[in-house]
């Protein structure tokens, strides 16, 4: 069966269990990262070097890097449904995948961790107001193309991207900032709720 190894209220390791889902596969989750087993202990840097979550174990293989890992599942578990083949198809997925990882991400950061995590380090109010207007803008970037599509993130059908994608538009709504009105947006999140992956692992409370 395969392993999934990170504590759900990482949103990492919720892209991993959301993909799962997806798929129908099962697997086994087990609590690791802050609050639970540390990462830093050696069984767990043996699977993975940077003592990050998440990590799968899936037989004898082990990979950490949470989109590597989805994309992983989806081709060795029949997911040309949310990861096509043909490689335009499969470039938009990537580029939006990618796009969440590099610039997505580095825009919430310092704001995310002073309003949510109440980290000490990161309460200069003019950091956090500057982090939460490039957070807005990145969200104009998602919604301007939610407009261009009519649906999901990277066309017309659902797809791998629209895991991280979601999950990151989740965050910003779970934050606590003046949030701007978002019409493409909202529609979106509403158009994934019957997704039983989305209703457990992106609407969920969580940040």
């Amino acid at each position: 069966m395969l392993q999934i190894l990170g504590k759900t209220t990482s949103i990492n390791v919720r892209k991993v269990l959301w993909m799962a889902t997806e798929l129908g596969l099962a697997f086994e989750q087990q609590d690791w990262g802050s609050g639970f087993r540390s990462t830093e202990a050696p069984e767990f840097v043996a699977l993975n070097p940077n003592a990050m979550v998440p990590v799968i174990k899936d037989g004898e293989f082990v990979l950490w890097e949470s989109n590597s890992i989805i994309r992983y599942l989806a081709g060795r578990y029949d997911g040309a449904f949310l990861y096509p083949s043909d490689p335009c198809e499969r470039a938009r997925c990537d580029q939006w995948i990618d796009w969440q990882a590099s610039e997505l991400n580095r825009s919430w950061s310092y704001a995310f961790l002073a309003l949510v995590r109440r980290s000490a380090a990161h309460q200069d109010s003019r950091q956090i107001e500057l982090s939460c207007a490039n957070w807005t803008k990145h969200m104009a970037i998602v919604e301007r193309q939610l407009e261009k599509t009519g649906a999901f993130i990277a066309g017309r059908a659902f797809s791998l991207a629209d895991i991280p994608i979601a999950l990151s538009i989740n965050r910003w709504l779970e934050t606590p900032l003046a949030h701007a009105e978002f019409a493409a947006l909202t529609a979106y999140m509403e158009r994934l709720a019957p997704r039983q992956g989305f209703r457990e692992y992106c609407r969920n409370g969580t940040p």
